[in-house]
């Protein structure tokens, strides 16, 4: 599964642009943040509800099913009635009261790993998810902290690996925040996809030198359409498909992403 849009949704404008074009060029999911755990808290944090509201419209108008992130254990309803999976931030990972209450939910969950977090610890966090009757978890590579400063931070593509052997659950990987620039995405996508993850997460701008958030590490439209065409050649290669966007179907239907992200 390709996942793809911008790290903040920051306009109407930007975001509809952004999703009519990774949906033509073949994502099959619609990433976007409403609300951004920043490091500092000058910095921008998001449109809140506003951007739900925007990544619904535009979910609807390309037929993309919307993924976003929920912080908060009282937002879960209200991030739930827009998006067809809920993202667990890196920062988040071991936010216990927030993975109990996504595993009272029958959304799909998308669980990141965390910047120092070990396997296990992924995967217990996993079980969080998975106690409360949850069963449809995605498990993200995004990336961890490490001690050189070439990339932002350390993406650690053995992990899809150790997991494939350790757990059922999908596995998907973000090479845009695994790397931190846009130039290293590519190349880290088409490994990922050939090291046998069930996805990539991508994050697109039409402008990436005035996003709000992430700009260095985001793709230009046909910079994605070409990962895309790449990503076709390579997937087959290794036994698996590149699945296609579900397009007519409406990204209301509760199960639209039970579908996309079946193995």
């Amino acid at each position: 599964m390709i996942v793809a849009g911008p790290c903040a949704v920051e306009s109407r404008e930007q975001v509809m642009t952004t999703a009519r074009a990774v949906a033509d060029a073949g994502a099959v999911m619609l990433r976007g943040g409403a609300f951004k755990p920043r490091t500092s808290p000058k910095s921008f944090q998001g449109m809140g509800h506003a951007g739900l509201e925007l990544l619904a419209e535009a979910g609807a108008a390309t037929g993309l099913p919307v993924v976003t992130e929920v912080m908060d254990p009282r937002e879960v309803e209200a991030v739930a009635s827009v998006a067809a999976m809920l993202q667990i931030g890196s920062r988040n990972m071991q936010n216990f009261p927030l993975l109990r209450e996504v595993g009272r939910t029958r959304k799909p969950v998308l669980l990141k790993r965390g910047a120092s977090a070990t396997i296990d610890e992924l995967l217990h966090a996993a079980d969080y998810i998975l106690q409360g009757g949850n069963e449809l978890v995605v498990l993200c590579e995004r990336g961890v902290r490490s001690f050189d400063t070439a990339t932002r931070y350390l993406l650690d593509l053995a992990a899809v690996a150790v997991l494939r052997e350790r757990t059922e659950l999908p596995v998907v990987v973000d090479p845009s925040h695994g790397t931190g620039k846009a130039a290293y995405v590519p190349a880290m996508a088409r490994a990922a996809a050939a090291a046998g993850a069930d996805g990539v997460i991508i994050e697109v701008h039409p402008n990436p030198e005035a996003a709000l958030s992430d700009g260095p590490q985001a793709l230009r439209p046909h910079e994605f359409a070409q990962l895309v065409a790449d990503l076709r050649r390579i997937v087959p290669l290794v036994g698996r498909r590149v699945l296609r966007s579900p397009g007519a179907q409406p990204a209301s239907n509760p199960n639209h992403a039970t579908e996309v992200i079946a193995p």
